[in-house]
C-alpha cells in the first residue's frame, strides 16, 4: 500500500507538471496566434518525438524527455544586414523560398549566422508579414510574458485557495492558548525526549509546577494584560528568575498562579544560559495563518524576493550538490531540487504513515505551487535563452525607438537579438549542466521529507 501512495503521489506530482508546461507554452502560443503570428510546432518535452498531430499550420505534440517544452514561432530572429526581398530563392521543387547568406568571419559570427540561416530556412515570402520580430515592441513582450505569466497565475491561485481555506503551513498564527506544558525542564537540542520521573521531580518547569494546564489561555503576566503571544514571550524573557503571577483562563473562570520563571535553557549543545532570560515552560497553540486575495498578494511578494535570492545563490547552491554527490559535504536539505527531487518528495508525502490525508493534499498542492513560482520567476531572468532575455530586447528596442523620436532621429530599427546568441549558449549551457547536477544528486543523495 505505502509503495501504491509512493507512486500516486510522484505521478499526480508529474503529471501536474507536465500540465503546467503546457499551460505556460499554451501562454506564448495564444497570444503569438492573435496577434497574427505563424506558430508551426507546440510540444511537451524534448528529444525524440512520442507522438504529435498536424492541426492547421501548427504540429502538436509530446517528446519523450518531460523537462519543458517549447513553441516554435516563425522569425524569431531578424535577417540582419541581408534584405529579404535579395533572400528569396527557388528550390529544386519550383517553391520560393528565403535564404541567408552566411559568414565565416569568426566562431560567433558563424554560431549567429547559423542560427539566422536555420531560421529562414522554413520561411516563405508569404510570411513576411507574420514574423515575430517584426511585431510591435508591446506585442513581444506580451507573447514571451505569457509563458511566464501562465506559471505564476497558476501558483497565485494554489496558494489563494489553500490560503483560503485550509491556511499558509508556512505562516502560522499563534495563540495564547496554551497546547502543551512541558514536565521537565530540558536543552532545546533534546526536545524530542520524553522526561524521566526523576527529571520531573527535581527539575519541572515553572508551568507544571504551577499548576498551569493545557487549554489554559493566558490571560496577564505580573498584572501585565496579555493580547500575544509574541507579548508573553517577552514579558517572560524580561522576567529572569523572579517571581511571576500568571493568569489564565480555563472552563471560563480566571485562575491566578504563582512560581518562578527558571533560566531559559540553551537551544544548541554547548549554548551558554542566561539568568536574566525566564522561561515558563509551555508551548502555545497554533494554527496556519489564513487570508484572502491580499493576503496572498503580500505573501507571493515575500517569495518574490526570496526567490530573487535564492537565484542569485544558486549556482553557488548548485555546486554544494556537487559536492554533496561526490561526498565532500551533506547535502543541504533546504536546497535547490530538480523535478525529480519534487517527485521523491510528493511520493514521500503520499506515503508517509503520519500525516493526514488533508495535509498530504496541501503538501502536494504547495508543493506545485512553489515549482510553477519558480518557474515563472526563473523565466523572467533578463537573459536568453529564458522569456526574460527577449522581453529585455523588446524593452530595448522601445526604448531606443522612443528615444529616436524624442530627437527627431531615424529609426533604429529592430532590435537583433540573434547577436546576443553567444551569451544565450553559454546561459543555455550552464542551466543544462546545473539541471544535470541537481537530476543526478536527487537519484544519489537526495532531500528526503525527514530532513
Amino acid at each position: 500500500m505505502t509503495a501504491l501512495l509512493y507512486l500516486l503521489g510522484v505521478l499526480v506530482f508529474v503529471v501536474a507538471i507536465l500540465a503546467s508546461i503546457g499551460l505556460h507554452e499554451l501562454g506564448h502560443m495564444i497570444p503569438a496566434k492573435a496577434f497574427g503570428g505563424k506558430v508551426t510546432q507546440y510540444f511537451i518535452g524534448f528529444g525524440p518525438t512520442v507522438w504529435s498531430r498536424q492541426v492547421g499550420e501548427t504540429e502538436y505534440g509530446v517528446k519523450a524527455i518531460p523537462l519543458g517544452g517549447y513553441v516554435k514561432i516563425v522569425g524569431m530572429l531578424p535577417p540582419g544586414a541581408v534584405e529579404l526581398a535579395d533572400q528569396v530563392e527557388v528550390d529544386a521543387d519550383g517553391n520560393h523560398v528565403v535564404r541567408v547568406r552566411k559568414s565565416n568571419t569568426g566562431m560567433f559570427t558563424q554560431l549567429i549566422s547559423d542560427a539566422r540561416a536555420a531560421e529562414w530556412e522554413t520561411i516563405r515570402p508569404e510570411d513576411a508579414d507574420r514574423l515575430f520580430y517584426k511585431f510591435p515592441w508591446w506585442k513581444k513582450v506580451i507573447v514571451m510574458g505569457g509563458g511566464p505569466t501562465v506559471n505564476l497565475v497558476i501558483a497565485f491561485l494554489i496558494f489563494a485557495g489553500v490560503f483560503a481555506t485550509y491556511g499558509n503551513p508556512g505562516d502560522r498564527t499563534v495563540e495564547t492558548t496554551i497546547a502543551e506544558v512541558n514536565a521537565c525542564v530540558i536543552p532545546g537540542y533534546q526536545k524530542d525526549r520524553v522526561c524521566t520521573p526523576e527529571e520531573v521531580a527535581t527539575r519541572p518547569t515553572p508551568a507544571y509546577a504551577a499548576g498551569i494546564e493545557a487549554g489554559d489561555r493566558i490571560v496577564s503576566f505580573n498584572g501585565t494584560p496579555v493580547t500575544s503571544w509574541t507579548q508573553v514571550q517577552s514579558l517572560v524573557k524580561a522576567n529572569g528568575t523572579a517571581e511571576a503571577d500568571v493568569v489564565v483562563e480555563r472552563d471560563g473562570k480566571q485562575l491566578t498562579f504563582t512560581t518562578e520563571t527558571a533560566v531559559r535553557p540553551p537551544d544548541k549543545k554547548g549554548q551558554k544560559t542566561d539568568d536574566k532570560v525566564g522561561f515558563l515552560g509551555v508551548v502555545p497553540r497554533s494554527h496556519p495563518t489564513t487570508g484572502g486575495v491580499i493576503y496572498t498578494v503580500d505573501q507571493m511578494g515575500t517569495m518574490t524576493v526570496e526567490v530573487v535570492k535564492s537565484l542569485a545563490t544558486l549556482p553557488a547552491k548548485v555546486w554544494g550538490v556537487a559536492e554533496a554527490i561526490v561526498g565532500v559535504q551533506e547535502r543541504d536539505p533546504m536546497g535547490p531540487v530538480s523535478i525529480v527531487g519534487g517527485g521523491r518528495l510528493a511520493g514521500e508525502t503520499a506515503s508517509h504513515d503520519e500525516i493526514p490525508v488533508q495535509a498530504k493534499l496541501i503538501s502536494l498542492l504547495m508543493l506545485v505551487a512553489g515549482f510553477n513560482f519558480f518557474i515563472g520567476m526563473f523565466n523572467f531572468v533578463p537573459l536568453l535563452p529564458l522569456d526574460g532575455g527577449h522581453i529585455a530586447g523588446a524593452l530595448w528596442e522601445a526604448v531606443r525607438r522612443g528615444w529616436a523620436r524624442l530627437r527627431r532621429r531615424p529609426d533604429p530599427g529592430y532590435v537583433d537579438v540573434a547577436k546576443l546568441l553567444p551569451v544565450a549558449y553559454v546561459v543555455g549551457l550552464a542551466i543544462l549542466v546545473m539541471g544535470v547536477v541537481l537530476i543526478v544528486g536527487d537519484l544519489v543523495v537526495p532531500v528526503h521529507l525527514e530532513s
